[in-house]
């Protein structure tokens, strides 16, 4: 009888535990930015605070190719906001991202959860769309643009108020790397 308590206790254990914390995911207190505003000239209701174009006039390559894991959520997220900021999406789910990364020369250092190319530039991790174009627009002779890791607040990692400061770097092919833009309150 005992036995049989405990074959039914550790599902509904895992179902509530995970109940609990998409609650706690979905309340616009803790979790996930639900929170809408109209922010722009257009009335535009926007649900980020990356939502808000301010590169406006930027009219070169729109084409991205981005490779993620399939099972990676943020990336996801990520992708939608640069489709909201104009950006065409060939979007590829693979397992082989460390493939991916050395093919593209990301060293170690400067690697995050997904890598997308943009007129031939390395573009990793969950930069603002905004960074990306005047990045492209300004014909770096840098190979890309980085956000390392995975901080809260970025792109497709939006946890309601929280948000960690962050760097925006451009890198060459030897790894070298200056900053590109800093944000500590945003």
């Amino acid at each position: 009888m005992l036995k049989s308590y405990f074959k039914w206790l550790l599902p509904l254990a895992g179902i509530a535990v995970v109940g609990v914390a998409g609650l706690f995911y979905w309340l616009p207190s803790t979790g996930n930015n639900t929170q809408n505003s109209v922010n722009n000239s257009q009335g535009i209701v926007t649900n980020s605070v990356w939502d808000k174009e301010t590169e406006p006039s930027y009219s070169g390559v729109k084409e991205v190719t981005v490779y993620r894991s399939p099972s990676c959520g943020c990336c996801g997220e990520w992708v939608k906001h640069m489709q909201k900021h104009g950006f065409k999406i060939t979007d590829i789910k693979t397992e082989d991202m460390e493939a991916i990364k050395k093919k593209h020369n990301v060293p170690q250092q400067l690697a995050s959860c997904h890598t997308a190319i943009i007129d031939g530039y390395v573009m990793e991790g969950h930069i603002p769309a905004d960074d990306i174009k005047r990045f492209l627009a300004s014909g770096s002779k840098q190979i890309g643009l980085t956000v390392p890791g995975m901080p809260l607040g970025t792109p497709g990692m939006e946890a309601g108020t929280r948000k960690q400061p962050f760097t925006v770097a451009s890198f060459n092919k030897n790894g070298e790397v200056q900053v590109f833009q800093e944000y500590q309150s945003y």
